[in-house]
């Protein structure tokens, strides 16, 4: 079951994400002001906030404790931002292609899942969908109705 997580067990993700949220506006201002960096700093910087987001997605996750086939397509999407971030960091590689197919594929693959509904224990919102219909549905009978679904009626 997916529950929402605790304030303590979010401030380890959420510092993350704020981190690397910090580095995308870094990113955003070298692209607005680009005499103001050194040479180099986007592919650092672009890196640097795709590894951070897949290092804090899977950390929220494991946090999460979730069945064993839901963890593996969270390290499927961790893997895909890394292999972005290689491609950000090592532009000129020869396998910067590949790696860049690689991420592609693989987020590919894990839209490609939700849309199917695999893994089972992945809940409809986890794919930003609202709550319809039954919220012990919905959500797993973990909240009462005005919680989970702002008021709507089970």
């Amino acid at each position: 079951m997916y529950t929402r997580l605790g304030r303590s067990k979010r401030l380890i993700p959420a510092v993350l994400g704020g981190v690397t949220l910090a580095g995308v506006a870094v990113l955003l201002s070298l692209d607005a002001l680009p005499n103001l960096f050194p040479s180099g700093s986007h592919e650092i910087l672009a890196a640097f906030s795709l590894a951070t987001i897949a290092l804090a997605y899977l950390v929220y996750q494991i946090a999460h404790r979730p069945a064993a086939m839901e963890l593996l397509k969270a390290l499927m999407l961790a893997v895909a931002f890394l292999f972005w971030a290689a491609n950000q960091l090592w532009p000129r590689l020869p396998q910067a292609t590949l790696f860049n197919d690689i991420a592609i594929a693989l987020f590919v693959l894990d839209v490609f899942l939700v849309i199917i509904g695999w893994p089972k224990s992945s809940p409809d919102s986890a794919f930003g969908e609202a709550c319809s219909g039954s919220c012990d549905r919905c959500c797993a009978a973990s909240h009462s109705g005005e919680e989970c679904c702002a008021g709507r009626a089970n």
